[in-house]
């Protein structure tokens, strides 16, 4: 059964979980029903007729006759909420034809996508000289853009970054060499630039941020031009930071599974540009220990399966991505539902004294991944000056929170210690979650 956190977490955003526990009012429900299936209700709106809200428990899925783009929707996210809390509201009925049609509509198309997959045509095998040679004449464009990187580095350390450092008319010429990058068929290294022009944009403040950044791509630099001297799992790694593309069936094929039931530690939503969203659900599996990131993208406000929710645990099969210290991961099968309103495991606080010296572990083996997980247990979250902190093992952590989230942190605390799951760039604690004993108190963006 899922809990009010974990219902709040498939907002879409805050102000859809917020209008949905505006939608709570046994008035503006005059139907609601529910079957072991689904549930169902009609919530009336600004027009004569009222919508048609249905949700297949079995995803959770959603469907509302509403004009809304977000998904789900606020009367979705509201009619899942009222079963949730006021269960005794809803009428044990057989579905009505609008739902039921529904449902067999979703378990039609299930049918017809899994026998597609056993009836697949086995794909015809890519001829492996024209690979080569496609492959070894994309790394010549790389080499050459590489060397091209390597002298226009030189001249920004020889000028001094102070010359450059909010000055929008110098920072074009970094622009043109992220796009010289790009024309290298190196679009990672081209973000990279793009990432320290934006640091520099903020002034003098941005200079320590952009400086790490040109070290890591000095870094790429020579591990490009000595590539082959690095062992397998490293060159994944690198492929991967030059923006190299491996589709989802060489990633399994490559990938050891890891069977495991996976703790959700935290889910955050970051808005991209052109209407891109991007979920990273970060997890820690019980019984091997292991840590692994699921990334998602969805365009336009549609959105995400909702099987993974902070503070939730499932049965399901990873794949992590054949480089060393990589936490990126594939999921092949979920054996189990979510179970929901779980204190933070135990096992999990105990092993959190070694939190740092793993995150370190991570980071030498690959320096270019840039956000790691990190789990505090016995941590006051505080003001500290005019900025946010975290007070741990008798030392502060700077934290990035926004003033609301970091308000309400604080006020779920009560200054009394909490297990914090958080993201760490390597200078600053982005917190994602907040447990005490007794569960979930706090994640990003609401859902108190």
């Amino acid at each position: 059964m899922l809990s009010v956190d974990a219902v709040l977490a498939l907002a879409p955003d805050e102000s859809s979980a917020k209008a949905a526990k505006g939608l709570l009012g046994a008035g503006q429900w005059p139907l609601l029903g529910a079957s072991a299936e689904a549930l169902w209700g009609e919530c009336k709106g600004s027009g004569a007729k009222p919508y048609q809200t249905q949700v297949d428990l079995a995803g959770p899925a959603f469907r509302c006759s509403c004009p809304s783009r977000k998904f789900p929707c606020k009367h979705g996210l509201a009619l899942l909420l009222q079963h949730v809390q006021q269960p005794e509201r809803f009428e044990a009925a057989p579905a009505p034809a609008w739902v039921s049609e529904w449902l067999q509509g979703r378990a039609e198309k299930a049918a017809k996508q899994a026998d597609k997959a056993a009836n697949a045509t086995p794909a015809v095998a890519a001829d492996p000289q024209a690979s080569a040679q496609r492959e070894a004449k994309r790394w010549q464009r790389i080499d050459a853009g590489v060397r091209d990187l390597q002298l226009w580095l030189s001249d920004q350390l020889r000028q001094g970054l102070a010359a450059v450092a909010g000055q929008t008319d110098a920072l074009r010429a970094w622009h043109s060499q992220a796009a010289r990058l790009v024309d290298a068929q190196a679009p990672g290294l081209a973000q990279r630039v793009q990432q320290a022009a934006g640091a520099l944009e903020q002034g003098t403040p941005g200079v320590l941020a952009a400086l790490r950044q040109l070290g890591l791509l000095q870094l790429a630099t020579e591990a490009v031009l000595g590539r082959e001297r690095l062992p397998a799992e490293q060159q994944h790694n690198l492929r991967a930071l030059l923006g190299w593309p491996l589709d989802r069936a060489e990633w399994l094929g490559l990938a050891a599974a890891v069977d495991d039931t996976w703790f959700v530690l935290g889910v955050v939503l970051e808005e991209r540009e052109d209407k891109l969203t991007e979920r990273r659900v970060w997890l820690q599996a019980l019984q091997s220990g292991a840590r692994a990131l699921l990334v998602d993208h969805s365009h336009g406000g549609r959105g995400f399966d909702q099987s993974w929710c902070s503070g939730t645990a499932l049965q399901a099969v990873l794949h992590p991505f054949p480089g060393a210290g990589a936490l990126r991961a594939l999921c092949s099968v979920q054996r189990s539902v979510p179970q929901a309103g779980l204190p933070f495991p135990q096992p999990l606080i105990q092993r959190i004294a070694n939190e740092w010296a793993s995150l370190a572990q991570r980071q030498a083996l690959n320096p270019w991944q840039l956000l790691q997980p990190l789990c505090l247990a016995g941590a006051v979250p505080l003001r500290h000056g005019d900025a946010w902190a975290v007070q741990v093992d008798g030392g502060l952590l700077p934290t990035a929170l926004s003033e609301s989230d970091a308000w309400m942190l604080l006020a779920c605390s009560g200054g009394q210690p909490l297990t914090l799951g958080g993201e760490w760039d390597g200078q600053q604690f982005a917190p994602f979650s907040a447990w005490d004993a007794q569960g979930l108190v706090w994640q990003r963006g609401g859902g108190q």
